[in-house]
């Protein structure tokens, strides 16, 4: 059984500074291969490297695969609500706006879970999570500006990442009710196995990756960091923090992305940062602290 999400010990604070990193470069990995290669097939490719990256793993640490088609089921729902589908939507909104906004957009899956499971009878709606979601969405709103968009595009690419973002929230609950005493190295393994299966039927049918140019070495490398470090090690570290923490608490590591990936894309893919994005950066942060409620239980305590 899955823990309650009321607390998070050092340990686990620590391991989820590491995972910001992490995940905080696969927006970085994204920009950069996108240049080359198309966004199902990257993917694909992601889900793919990383099973086959782990496959060994599995074997040294003897951990067997699920013999029954129930086990597989599970990993299966995981992986589309964890992989399939928010791969997809963020990586090809990233086509229309750069990986820092996707990284803050990607800041708002806590607020998204707190609501998915409290529509699934999972947690109690308490009145400050609901004034965390309402702050939250206002910094959505924040972030996207009133004005005209300044790109072709902008409104979908935001609409897309806010859809993968959603999806984390579903996975969270499947996680929770499907997973109960798998290794976090055979769920990381499993899940990407499965959809490495789904995605080989989308990206085939969609486009075709066996017609595309041969991708320049920079691409490659980025494909290989995005399935090394920020799906299969990444993965390991999440499923860990998942089993002992809780599911948000671990989607609070997404308050800790968009740092990393701004920075990424400032430094190495040129990518501007506005006043807008830090502004509703730091609202939705804001909003993350009033989810998670310890620095309102310190200031009471002070106070």
């Amino acid at each position: 059984m899955l823990p309650n999400d009321n607390r998070i010990d050092a340990r686990d604070g620590s391991l989820l500074a590491v995972l910001s990193v992490l995940w905080g470069g696969s927006f970085f990995f994204n920009g950069a291969a996108l240049r080359e290669l198309s966004p199902l097939t990257l993917v694909f490719a992601r889900v793919a490297l990383g099973a086959v990256i782990l496959l060994p793993l599995l074997r040294m640490q003897g951990i067997g695969f699920p013999k029954d088609m129930k086990s597989w089921t599970a990993f299966a729902t995981i992986g589309l609500f964890n992989n399939v589908v928010p791969f997809s939507l963020i990586v090809i909104g990233q086509t229309f706006i750069p990986s820092g906004l996707a990284s803050v957009l990607n800041a708002t899956t806590p607020l998204f879970t707190v609501m998915v499971m409290a529509a699934a009878g999972e947690e109690a709606l308490q009145m400050r999570r609901v004034a965390g979601v309402a702050l939250g969405l206002a910094g959505v709103i924040v972030l996207r500006g009133w004005g005209i968009e300044t790109r072709p595009g902008q409104g979908l690419g935001i609409l897309l990442c806010l859809g993968g973002a959603l999806s984390y929230g579903f996975a969270a609950l499947a996680a929770r009710r499907l997973l109960k005493d798998s290794p976090p190295l055979g769920t990381a393994t499993f899940q990407l196995m499965a959809s490495t299966v789904m995605m080989a039927v989308v990206a085939g049918a969609m486009e075709q990756p066996w017609r595309l140019p041969m991708p320049g070495i920079a691409t490659w490398f980025a494909v290989l960091g995005l399935a090394g470090l920020s799906t299969a090690l990444a993965y390991i570290v999440f499923f860990q923090i998942l089993r002992r923490s809780g599911a948000t608490n671990v989607m609070l590591v997404t308050l800790l992305i968009p740092v990393t990936a701004i920075l990424l894309g400032w430094l190495v893919l040129g990518e501007p940062i506005s006043i807008r994005e830090i502004a509703g950066a730091i609202v939705i942060g804001s909003a993350l602290l009033v989810i998670d409620g310890r620095v309102l239980n310190l200031l009471r305590r002070g106070a």
